[in-house]
């Protein structure tokens, strides 16, 4: 498992996928982000982890934005009471403490049991603000570098509606 940021850095400079970070005090919210980190063209994303009632586990990927309804996006995607995964899971799944869920811990994700699901809207920009397992920095990568990411990791992008 990839536990620290040095370690994340390190995959992408072997995997030869480029990216900027920069850092900010720790934030842990959107708007924290917004006021905290520096502007940057990209999309900030907000990143959700969820599990249903049978126990599946997603990334729900949007922008910062957008208010999701958890009913009407579990009714979409076809899971059933979505809420949010406890901590726990969280740190047991992707190796993430909360305040720093990012598509970025994926990589821990070797047995593939988290969907991703991805804001078709946002999708289609170019750059991406993802967090490096720390909510003390931030990475800019570009969309190609977060397909070749996923695709190394061998997860599927599931694009929606949000």
């Amino acid at each position: 498992m990839i536990q620290t940021e040095a370690q994340l850095l390190a995959f992408l400079d072997t995997q030869h996928i480029p990216y900027q970070r920069v850092e900010h005090p720790p934030v842990y919210t959107c708007e924290e982000a917004e006021r905290l980190r520096p502007k940057l063209r990209a999309v900030s994303t907000k990143n959700l982890f969820l599990r249903d009632k049978q126990g599946a586990l997603y990334l729900v990927v949007t922008a910062c934005e957008k208010k999701l309804d958890l009913k009407r996006l579990g009714q979409q995607i076809g899971a059933a009471k979505l809420h949010f995964a406890s901590e726990d899971k969280l740190q047991e799944a992707l190796g993430l403490a909360r305040g720093a869920v990012t598509v970025l811990g994926l990589i821990n994700d070797t047995d593939h049991r988290v969907q991703l699901w991805m804001d078709a809207e946002i999708w289609q920009q170019d750059n991406f603000l993802c967090h490096p397992l720390v909510n003390t920095a931030t990475l800019l990568l570009s969309k190609s570098s977060l397909e070749r990411f996923f695709e190394i990791g061998g997860h599927a992008i599931n694009l929606i509606e949000m």
